[in-house]
């Protein structure tokens, strides 16, 4: 059986959904509202059952191959190698939920390709646990909904290191824009349906991040805010963002491209406002303000903002048309070299 799934691109909301959780504690945090849609790129797998192991050959985006990986379908052992972290630790961890909760047998993965940037906002390692969900659930026929997939891919990638919230899993809705709503322990999905085509440029902005120390930084600011800085990180992730997000939704429906640029704009503005200052050595992102400010680009893009956990990791611009969409990235191709632009286009068919 052949399985793609795609990265996850927050259009909206980013943070807002770990944020939302915070509620169960502290009812006066807003709830969270995130705007993601799924990428063209992904991670792309032939499967099949195994009787005792789970074995994974794994492919990165630059054409190289890990080393088979090998474990036995046994709880104890999946659930050590997960949390160790590191790139296997996504599939163990899922694995492990599997195996605890459906007592199903093995499985082999060929992940023959992945043109998905690694470790760059899109949800690369959430993508890795929704193909490994969605390998169990069909291949030993467990009947379970896009929903109940999420949920597990999400406890897998918890089962490690990482500090991942409910939005990354989406990926599994594929290419369809959706709202998420997060309130507590309560996640309410709504899938979006655009009246135009929309026309994006991804840029890979070949920087480095640390993600575990944003969110770790950003979570300290809950449930409860002591001082100026966290009740700044508080205000966005809750009413600004909801805000911001909630028209973004409007301007996706419509098709407005324009308005969903300003819209971008504004959300990067008031993000290096209220939450740049929580994490300043991750967050300042120099390249990502310099890509969005250049002079070149303007005449081609309605607007852009960082991606995911923010950083130099990934940008976003939204484009006028699919001509744009094509000088932009001549542009970034010709005056950044060492980034990688890639395509979005989410259609009117997704």
């Amino acid at each position: 059986m052949r399985i793609f799934v795609p990265g996850r691109l927050c259009l909206f909301g980013e943070h807002s959904d770990w944020a939302g959780e915070y509620r169960r504690i502290n009812p006066e945090i807003e709830k969270g509202y995130t705007l993601i849609v799924g990428t063209n790129q992904g991670i792309y797998a032939d499967i099949k059952p195994h009787p005792t192991e789970l074995i994974i050959h794994a492919s990165l985006n630059d054409g190289r191959r890990y080393e088979t990986f090998r474990l036995p379908m046994e709880s104890h052992t999946l659930k050590c190698v997960a949390q160790e972290g590191g790139f296997f630790s996504y599939a163990a961890g899922t694995a492990y939920q599997f195996v605890t909760r459906y007592g199903v047998g093995g499985l082999e993965v060929d992940n023959y390709l992945t043109d998905l940037p690694i470790q760059k906002g899109l949800s690369s390692s959430a993508a890795f646990c929704v193909l490994i969900a969605r390998a169990f659930n069909r291949l030993y026929d467990l009947k379970m909904t896009i929903g109940e997939e999420m949920e597990l891919a999400y406890l897998g990638e918890r089962t490690t290191p990482s500090l991942c919230g409910r939005m990354d899993q989406a990926c599994a809705y594929g290419n369809r824009p959706i709202l998420m709503i997060f309130d507590g322990e309560q996640v309410d999905h709504y899938e979006l349906k655009v009246s135009q085509d929309l026309y994006f440029v991804i840029v890979d902005l070949a920087g480095s991040k640390n993600t575990q120390e944003i969110l770790r930084r950003l979570n300290e600011c809950y449930p409860f805010a002591t001082n100026t800085v966290k009740q700044n990180v508080q205000k966005y992730l809750g009413s600004i963002s909801a805000k911001i997000t909630l028209a973004a939704v409007e301007a996706i429906q419509l098709g407005d491209a324009q308005f969903l640029g300003t819209l971008m704009t504004k959300a990067q503005a008031e993000f290096d406002q209220h939450i740049v200052p929580a994490c300043p050595s991750q967050l300042t992102a120099n390249k990502l303000h310099l890509l969005l400010n250049h002079e070149p680009l303007q005449p081609y893009i309605f607007g852009g903002k960082g991606v995911g956990s923010q950083g130099d990791g990934t940008a976003q611009l939204i484009v006028k048309n699919q001509e744009s969409q094509r000088q932009a990235i001549k542009v970034i191709q010709r005056d950044f070299p060492q980034m990688q632009a890639l395509q979005l286009t989410i259609s009117t068919l997704s």
